[in-house]
């Protein structure tokens, strides 16, 4: 029976089968919102592509046990009340000469259930629609890498424009090269060395997506020790990438398995992977590599599920979400915005978003144990599930919620976002922690009391001007917050009173 969440579309579930060339995924979704929420996520391996370079025909082992798995992925699908339910095949069974009989195999077996071959333009526009879901405002290239095909697409913020599906998935390419990783290089070079309009988008971004792809960016994470353990968002520069698949060109297979976290069903795509990703690299120039979760499933859903959804800020939504569940106020956040306007007069639009959100935020922590609060609140927003937060981004308003809910700087959790933000950005979200928590001192969360406070610049101070009677009272808790926020922005502050009639 599906769980009833706050509103009536939040009881709706969908759900997608990402039928590959090398495995076969079944994801569920709860809700319709601008971020799509998975509920269930289940792979199997088949290797359906394995051979196909040789015979032009899907695996049979894989086509015996995809009716098996695909059978199951049904029924849980229907027995979570999932509608739309749908299967998406790609290049295996687009190119394979038994595809269409395996397909029709498929609706024999489950009458009434879609089973789509996606075209290779088709597959590439739900690819890019679930990089504009889950990364918003992303232009450049995407190379969405799966068994039997690689994607490239040009995404701008008009959408998508020029696409090509080359042979490099990661099987094909192992079977197209037999296993020999120099001429699987040759290969890459060839093919995409062909793709004409890649050479007028040189020094944009390369946005990587799929699974292969996905276990590079989890072997560097391992191996950098880096503080964050997200893939999506997961952001190199052109060189550290690049120094990335040199390193697992050269590294032994036994240094790859020992790593913690490692992808090891994934580590005989890791050489092929790195190959077209180095090959991507010298083609494209790009200034930076950034890694993207979303992709083909979540294309689906922002397609099929919620059409309307997509121009949504996914942080904000997220953010408003939360403030919703978890939070005592819905209309605060806005006033806090606007008293915190002041605080820093040359903030920039980034700074002035991030504040936004952290409003947005900022009473999350409220039903939580006041022993715990700060540190709950910032292991829940560092690894809050949704679209659009890079790691900066987490880091940031990780840092202001738990200074809002009074924790000390120096206390250890706070690590991630020590090792994440430069200085600047730590005092910035210092900052407007410390102004927050004296919002809530002043107010209480009831945004009438704060109506009758200011903070505002006078000269060089910074000053806190009670205007109502109702807030009229100087309290020690309100002095050391308005004390710290000074401290914080390295200026003095004042009280001052503005009564009606004195």
């Amino acid at each position: 029976m599906a769980v009833t969440v706050k509103g009536a579309d939040m009881q709706q579930r969908s759900a997608v089968v990402d039928l590959g060339s090398n495995s076969v995924r079944l994801v569920v979704f709860e809700g319709v919102s601008r971020n799509p929420m998975p509920i269930f996520n289940e792979k199997a391996v088949l290797r359906l592509g394995r051979g196909l370079t040789a015979t032009g025909r899907l695996n049979e082992e894989g086509v015996g046990m995809a009716v098996e798995v695909l059978s199951r992925f049904h029924a849980i699908a229907k027995a979570m009340q999932a509608d739309p339910f749908e299967i998406l095949a790609t290049a295996a069974v687009r190119d394979a000469a038994n595809g269409p009989a395996f397909v029709a195999m498929l609706r024999d077996t489950m009458p009434g259930v879609s089973v789509r071959i996606l075209s290779g333009e088709e597959e590439a526009d739900h690819s890019a629609i679930g990089v504009m879901c889950g990364i918003p405002g992303a232009e450049g290239v995407v190379a969405d890498v799966g068994g039997g095909s690689l994607e490239l697409i040009h995404l701008n913020a008009q959408g998508r424009h020029d696409v090509t599906t080359l042979p490099l998935g990661m099987i094909r390419l192992s079977d197209r090269a037999e296993g020999d990783l120099v001429k699987a290089r040759q290969l890459a070079d060839e093919d995409i060395g062909g793709v004409k309009w890649l050479q007028h988008l040189q020094g944009s971004t390369l946005y990587l997506v799929g699974g292969a792809f996905r276990a590079l960016a989890r072997l560097d994470i391992a191996r950098k020790q880096y503080p964050l353990n997200i893939v999506h968002y997961y952001t190199l520069e052109a060189k550290d990438a690049n120094d990335l698949t040199s390193w697992l060109l050269t590294a032994p297979r036994r240094t790859l398995e020992r790593l913690p976290g490692a992808p090891r069903k994934r580590l005989d795509d890791v050489p092929f992977a790195a190959t077209v990703l180095r090959r991507l690299i010298r083609k494209v120039q790009p200034d930076r590599v950034v890694f993207c979760v979303d992709g083909l499933r979540e294309g689906w859903y922002m397609l099929n599920v919620a059409p309307d959804r997509l121009a949504q800020d996914p942080m904000e939504s997220v953010a408003r979400e939360m403030c919703d569940r978890l939070g005592r106020s819905s209309t605060l956040p806005a006033v806090l915005h606007d008293w915190t306007d002041c605080l820093n007069p040359a903030e920039n639009s980034r700074d002035r978003y991030l504040r936004r959100i952290a409003c947005y935020l900022s009473d999350i922590g409220s039903h939580d144990h006041p022993e715990y609060r700060a540190e709950q609140t910032y292991w829940r927003v560092l690894r809050v599930q949704g679209a659009g937060f890079d790691h900066q981004a987490r880091a940031w308003l990780s840092l202001a919620l738990a200074v809002r809910y009074s924790a000390e700087l120096s206390a250890p959790f706070l690590g991630t976002s020590r090792l994440l933000l430069n200085e600047a950005q730590w005092r910035s979200a210092v900052a407007v922690g410390l102004a927050l928590r004296l919002a809530y001192s002043l107010s209480g969360g009831a945004g009438i009391l704060l109506d009758g406070t200011s903070l505002a610049w006078q000269g060089p101070e910074l000053v806190l001007t009670l205007t109502s009677a109702r807030v009229a009272v100087k309290g020690e808790g309100v002095r050391r917050g308005l004390e710290r926020l000074g401290q914080a922005l390295d200026v003095p502050t004042r009280f001052a009173v503005d009564l009606p009639g004195r």
